[in-house]
């Protein structure tokens, strides 16, 4: 392959030197943080130290508040609702971020994985189908539906609405649903571009605590989740991104959940977790599931609470 070599300018040398000062490191570190956008005695503490403070206001992204009214008129009719995921890491997880934390507060919910040989990728008929003949009446789409066009008219058709939560680029028409979040949509304003489908899920959740007051304690204890979508799906560590991911590390070493920690044991990581950790050890077996068996098994995994019950269901998937 061949590799293609970026020489970037050499900052002017009093801008590092006030920057060398502002943060008492070396006059190189300096030179190097400022090629890579940081300027300030500020911007380097959000660079060293990421909080979750800095994250950005989920309502900035378009459709948001059309998509947080839909889910609690479901929630306050007791619809049924239907969560429903890719079959690679960033739809597992998505979904298992969505499900597992709307699951503390609401019962009349299910998930779906679309069947990778069957259905394929993105929103399938035969998944529509499916809900409809069980009676669901919203359908939060995670890591897919951004083309899928026809499909989602098909629904509509059938009584069914949809919450998209996407990452990919869309065409130039989208969905007729209810709410598409995408944050590369053209008219979306949102700060950050490069979120993975589970990190447009994890901003939905977000909106919902605001409107619901609901305390972040819980929904941040999911972010072991976004750190393994994050890294496995290869998007930009920058920004948010790298928020999300440093947080979620933060979860995965110090308190996985059951499924993370067989994966981990079965993985063989006897030490701190890193994102090569998570790219070549735990990202592959999440993504086995689907290619070997059904992605649906990776779920199931992800949400057990149990040690037990997490240690047998990963034996199987392994």
């Amino acid at each position: 392959m061949e590799k293609r070599w970026v020489f970037k300018h050499v900052p002017q040398a009093q801008n590092i030197e006030s920057l060398s000062q502002a943060i008492n490191i070396n006059a190189s570190l300096a030179a190097l943080l400022i090629q890579r956008g940081i300027n300030t005695f500020e911007e380097a503490r959000d660079f060293f130290r990421p909080s979750l403070e800095n994250l950005h206001d989920p309502y900035l992204m378009k459709d948001m508040d059309k998509a947080v009214s839909r889910l609690c008129e479901a929630m306050d009719n007791e619809e049924k609702i239907l969560v429903y995921g890719d079959y690679d890491v960033d739809g597992t997880t998505s979904v298992t971020l969505v499900y597992g934390f709307l699951s503390n507060y609401y019962e009349n919910l299910e998930f779906y994985i679309p069947d990778r040989y069957k259905e394929g990728y993105g929103i399938s008929k035969t998944g529509i189908d499916w809900a409809h003949e069980n009676g669901f009446s919203l359908i939060i789409s995670l890591d897919c539906g951004i083309k899928s066009l026809n499909e989602i008219a098909y629904a509509s058709e059938l009584g069914i609405d949809f919450i998209i939560c996407d990452h990919h680029k869309p065409g130039d028409t989208l969905p007729a649903a209810c709410a598409v979040l995408d944050p590369k949509r053209a008219d979306c304003n949102y700060p950050y571009k490069e979120l993975s489908g589970c990190g447009v899920g994890f901003k939905l959740l977000q909106a919902l605590c605001i409107d619901l007051g609901l305390e972040d304690e819980l929904l941040f204890s999911f972010l072991d989740l976004l750190a393994v979508s994050i890294a496995s799906d290869i998007v930009p560590i920058t920004g948010e991104n790298r928020i999300l991911t440093y947080q979620g590390l933060k979860v995965l070493n110090e308190s996985p959940r059951p499924g993370m920690k067989a994966l981990m044991d079965i993985s063989g990581v006897s030490k701190e977790l890193t994102i090569n950790n998570i790219v070549f050890g735990l990202g592959p077996r999440i993504n086995a599931a689907g290619r070997i068996a059904h992605a649906k098994h990776a779920v199931h995994l992800l949400i057990a609470k149990d040690q037990d019950e997490a240690d047998l269901l990963a034996e199987k998937d392994k």
